[in-house]
């Protein structure tokens, strides 16, 4: 059987892939972790990177003897695949990313880290506030955020993956992005694609940036197209 692990996006954790690899249980063996500072882990002094994310994914496959495993990745989780990939040649197989945002400039990275105050999400929505806390406990969820904010404002200044070094990852990539996507564009997709070796697209129709907002059905066909080809 197929060795799967699912990555989560930034400020989430392992929690939200559950039911997507629930979907996935019967056709592949699925591992599932969390980045460290999320779903609970401690919150390293260190500052929130791509690099440290990435050291995240080669500890979990080192320790596990999982070398060579596939690995689908949402989001920020899909970026640290990729960095991973690249730095540590052979330490993952086949990739497929959702939403995965490649095109970091300051403006992209003020816009996007705005939304990550703590403040104002208590504020404007509880229930989400609510859900961060819940989804980190016991460690803080506004120092997650406010980390979190300042990793997307460096990567801004200087973006820890060039195309340069994408257009060298010599794994079969499968890029997906939803056509709704408000965080991340169908275009700066394509020019990835467009860039590796061993690249493919996938365009997710009705599909907006939130993991939860994504259909699982969908995702759970299309990791299983790709994967078990």
């Amino acid at each position: 059987m197929n060795k799967l692990l699912l990555l989560h996006g930034a400020a989430g954790s392992s929690t939200q892939l559950e039911p997507l690899a629930k979907m996935l249980e019967n056709k592949f063996q699925i591992y599932l972790m969390n980045f460290l500072g999320h779903g609970g882990k401690e919150i390293p002094d260190e500052k929130f990177s791509i690099r440290l994310f990435a050291e995240d994914i080669r500890y979990f496959v080192e320790k596990n003897k999982l070398e060579g495993i596939d690995i689908y990745g949402y989001s920020m989780g899909g970026y640290a695949a990729l960095y991973a990939a690249f730095h540590y040649p052979g330490l993952v197989n086949r990739m497929f990313t959702t939403a995965t945002k490649f095109d970091w400039n300051e403006n992209s990275a003020l816009k996007e880290s705005a939304m990550l105050n703590p403040e104002s999400i208590e504020e404007k929505v509880p229930a989400f506030a609510k859900k961060l806390m819940q989804r980190h406990t016991p460690r803080d969820w506004k120092k997650i955020l406010m980390k979190t904010a300042e990793m997307m404002i460096e990567l801004g200044k200087n973006p820890e993956l060039s195309f340069e070094d994408i257009s060298k990852i010599e794994n079969e990539i499968l890029l997906s992005v939803g056509d709704r996507d408000s965080m991340v564009s169908i275009g700066e997709t394509i020019d990835v694609y467009r860039k590796m070796k061993n690249g493919s697209l996938l365009i997710l129709p009705q599909t907006p940036h939130p993991i939860e907002k994504i259909s699982a059905n969908r995702l759970a066909f299309e990791i299983e197209n790709f994967f078990l080809d």
